[in-house]
């Protein structure tokens, strides 16, 4: 448990040319003040890469919660079903649409599964899944739950790292998952003529022809860690590329939880999440330097952009 008010920002900037001019003229008064009174918390900072299989708010998440926070180990599944009676993954059923250079990955929510379609699906392919000893369970119309041996020490990418992106980057390592890798191709075979799909299409709804694997891992113990706020409107809005929504997110969470957080007379740590690094801070004494750097040369997002 903690006596700190945490808020933990995704996306609070990223590299698109679109979020750049945004931040040229988003005004967040409160966020400024907020951070000329935190000083930097190097321990709960970290960088990674735009490659890395988990981003950085799901490494800064793992943290704070106590969990294994190795890239593309993190065990959500297990922490979702707080299991630790081995190793569980999220799988999400998903369209790959090919073309001659890219196999690329659709949105899962745009596929208008409700929960029939996806429990029918589900028990067309668990049989598959099942003779390569990997038990699928419904948990939601987008996302189910997988156990098996294959998913110990598996490094998965995020669904958010592969969403519209071509998927053959973010496939889990080959000699490590070669029979998810056989079961994507079956999969792909299986669907591709299936009466499942021959209705969907009758319908005017997309096909359903493949899966992703996410949120692997065992869990090595259950933690009473309280999660951070997490807000998520603006990675909403980054994943749709909607500059324009996602400078309205920000003013609208300047105006919420960062005021709240402003005015709090608990510490406070405030984590600031890229698509590649994040930044921490929190309520801390500072140096005399960095009393007089606040003054006259303030922390602004526009500042950290480049170091998000």
């Amino acid at each position: 448990m903690s006596d700190t008010n945490h808020l933990l920002i995704p996306y609070a900037a990223c590299t698109a040319e679109g979020c750049r001019q945004a931040l040229q003229t988003l005004a967040l008064p409160n966020l400024n003040k907020l951070l000329a009174r935190l000083a930097p918390h190097p321990a709960q900072s970290d960088s990674g890469e735009e490659t890395s299989f988990s981003p950085p708010h799901e490494r800064a998440l793992a943290r704070a919660l106590g969990l294994p926070f190795e890239d593309g180990r993190i065990p959500w599944a297990a922490w979702h079903r707080r299991a630790t009676d081995g190793a569980w993954a999220f799988v999400t059923p998903c369209q790959w649409q090919v073309s001659t250079d890219h196999v690329t990955l659709r949105d899962p929510q745009a596929l208008g599964l409700d929960e029939a379609a996806s429990r029918a699906l589900l028990a067309i392919v668990a049989p598959w899944f099942a003779e390569d000893g990997i038990a699928l369970h419904y948990d939601q119309p987008t996302r189910w739950l997988a156990s098996g041996a294959l998913f110990v020490g598996l490094a998965t990418a995020s669904l958010e790292r592969v969403l519209l992106r071509d998927v053959r980057a973010w496939m889990p390592d080959a000699r490590q998952a070669r029979t998810l890798h056989r079961l994507h191709s079956e999969m792909q075979m299986l669907l591709y003529t299936h009466a499942f799909n021959d209705e969907r299409a009758a319908r005017g709804l997309p096909v359903i022809n493949s899966f992703w694997v996410h949120g692997a891992g065992a869990l090595p113990a259950l933690t009473d860690a309280t999660p951070p706020q997490m807000p998520t409107t603006l990675r909403d809005a980054a994943l749709r590329e909607d500059w324009s929504a996602w400078a309205q997110a920000w003013q609208a969470l300047d105006a919420g939880p960062v005021a709240d957080l402003l005015q709090s007379r608990a510490p406070v740590q405030l984590t600031l999440c890229g698509e590649r690094n994040t930044l921490a801070f929190h309520t801390a004494p500072r140096s005399l330097t960095q009393r007089i750097q606040s003054l006259f040369r303030p922390q602004r997002l526009l500042d950290l952009h480049k170091q998000l």
